[in-house]
């Protein structure tokens, strides 16, 4: 592996996530290439890309660039396919899945152009091996990737398999659930020190409290999961896929953090929340409460806390919420003096809250366009 010539490797991330993202690449050591609003882009080879694939905490995908095709129309783009050296990295008993965003006039649905690309493929291994692998929506084994606009056609080997942000310990999602990639973003832009508390009332499914212990332990986030796309390539390479296992392992610390405290007041998401840590092993790091969030303890050394509430797009009624809000930003200003205090929500219901937020920064999530606010809590504020 170390004379493998290095390639174009692009971490994908969800909309707006790409300044966390590129920070977390720039720490791991690699030079940017180019960053754009849903990734970045480096030069390297398998073994960076195994790397990535097994610390990145806020990436989608890590694609690798396998080809750039010219089409006009279908017709163009399978003959242009077809003429690749798939079996070089795809086995012909295995199972092929085409994802794709196209944007060409030619092309009425995107889903015809998948089928033209993965006959493409297919009828390429079943010149050169006689046989053809299976094929279908699954995205657990090889998967192929099409950027498609206008006559620039883009192909990549998409290494990752199913999102990167689908660690696998959140089996109990609860309602309106925060995506792991994008508790991992939020981590960062408050600034959290494991070294301080952190205290996360309506904690739902527990996604930020989990991802919080994780980050405080130094547990690569691709350890919890056991597939990725690329252990189902013929450029696998077990042993150096081993050695990155190991050297991620080795990251991981035993230093106990500050106390994380994570509390709701439905039953329901205390319990979900509850074992989705115990799948991901930090359970014993989590101080679970049932309660309404005006009541979650606090300790009283001050450091970060951070409310996720419901958005009234999909859950709860949009005025109730607004009252709800409220009680937030009292609770905020009569008990949270002296600590770092943050709200996510809807664009919406941020100014419900009743406070000035010192920032506000834009999140898109499950497709609702979303605040980070942070306020200052002066320590003189704290009720007696």
């Amino acid at each position: 592996m170390k004379t493998e010539p290095k390639r174009v490797l692009r971490a994908t991330c969800a909309p707006g996530l790409a300044p966390w993202l590129k920070a977390e690449v720039e720490e791991m050591g690699y030079d940017i290439d180019s960053t754009d609003h849903t990734g970045v882009e480096i030069r390297g080879q398998l073994v960076d890309a195994m790397r990535l694939l097994l610390r990145l905490r806020t990436a989608f995908h890590v694609l690798q660039r396998f080809a750039d095709l010219y089409p006009k129309n279908a017709d163009d783009l399978y003959e242009g396919a077809s003429g690749l050296p798939w079996e070089r990295v795809i086995p012909a008993d295995g199972y092929l899945t085409v994802v794709s965003t196209v944007r060409n006039d030619t092309i009425r649905n995107s889903m015809f152009a998948n089928v033209r690309l993965k006959d493409a493929i297919v009828d390429r291994l079943q010149r050169v091996h006689g046989r053809r692998p299976d094929s279908g929506p699954r995205g657990d084994r090889t998967v192929v990737h099409m950027f498609w606009k206008d006559d620039q056609c883009r192909l990549a080997l998409d290494l990752s398999g199913r999102k990167l942000s689908d660690r696998g310990y959140r089996r109990m999602p609860g309602r309106a659930p925060m995506r792991e990639s994008i508790a991992a973003a939020v981590l960062a832009e408050t600034g959290y020190d494991s070294n301080k508390p952190l205290v996360i009332p309506m904690c739902g499914s527990g996604t930020l409290a989990i991802e919080a212990a994780l980050l405080a332990t130094g547990r690569a986030p691709g350890l919890l999961r056991p597939n990725f796309g690329i252990k189902h390539l013929l450029t696998f390479d077990e042993t150096t896929w081993g050695q990155e296992r190991l050297a991620a392992k080795k990251l991981r610390h035993d230093r106990a953090p500050a106390p994380i405290i994570a509390s709701d007041i439905d039953p329901a998401a205390t319990d979900a929340a509850r074992k989705n840590a115990v799948t991901a092993g930090v359970d014993h790091l989590i101080e679970f409460h049932e309660c309404d969030f005006a009541d979650t303890p606090l300790p009283e050394t001050p450091g970060t806390i951070i409310l996720h509430g419901e958005y009234g797009e999909r859950l709860g009624d949009l005025e109730q919420l607004k009252q709800t809000y409220g009680r937030i930003g009292d609770f905020l200003k009569q008990r949270c003096g002296g600590w770092n205090g943050w709200v996510f929500t809807s664009r919406e219901l941020v100014g419900s809250i009743g406070l000035k937020s010192t920032r506000k920064v834009p999140f898109e999530n499950v497709e609702i366009d979303c605040r980070l606010a942070g306020f200052e809590l002066y320590a003189g504020s704290r009720s007696t």
